[in-house]
């Protein structure tokens, strides 16, 4: 089987998982020192079986943290934009809310830690994405720090990997 059938493999499994909120990971997220010193933190918009982000980008915004969230760009491109305000969100083409026009772009070294989704992880931080890989292209040169909270039942053994896949620096789980 190669990486990439074991990949949509994965991905079949994680659809079928139940959706479980992630409210004690983002707490601990929220108690990181690194997001304690953060100016500016991304984090993703949660839709579908990802976890609703929505309260975390409210608890940032609240703590005067620098709010980034990703925006869709041609080409499978991603840019980050400041969000004062979940009002400034609106529905990209695939339906997922970002940042809209009057949002500034935060340039990646600017942003000291982003929260990157996943389906599924490994501890060795590799994550299965959607397979668009607008988030590998991303993070190949961002210099920050890189969290994926993992709900359970979505910490893999070993997620196949090809060489663009960028893992991230720690994985939160809830044991």
């Amino acid at each position: 089987m190669t990486v990439k059938e074991r990949k949509a493999e994965l991905r079949r499994h994680a659809a079928a998982l139940p959706q479980v909120e992630a409210g004690a990971l983002f707490d601990r997220f929220l108690a990181l020192p690194q997001v304690e010193q953060a100016d500016t933190v991304m984090v993703f918009y949660g839709t579908g079986r990802e976890p609703d982000t929505l309260p975390l980008i409210r608890a940032l915004l609240e703590r005067g943290k620098r709010v980034a969230l990703p925006v869709v760009l041609p080409h499978r491109g991603m840019e980050a934009r400041q969000v004062l305000d979940p009002d400034q969100l609106i529905p990209n083409r695939f339906g997922i809310p970002e940042p809209d026009g009057a949002c500034p772009a935060i340039p990646k070294g600017d942003i000291s830690v982003a929260l990157i989704p996943h389906l599924m992880c490994d501890r060795e931080g590799y994550r299965l994405g959607w397979g668009g890989g607008y988030y590998d292209r991303w993070l190949a040169d961002f210099p920050g720090f890189t969290v994926c909270v993992c709900r359970p039942g979505r910490l893999a053994e070993r997620i196949p990997r090809e060489d663009f896949d960028v893992p991230v620096k720690l994985v939160l789980i809830e044991e």
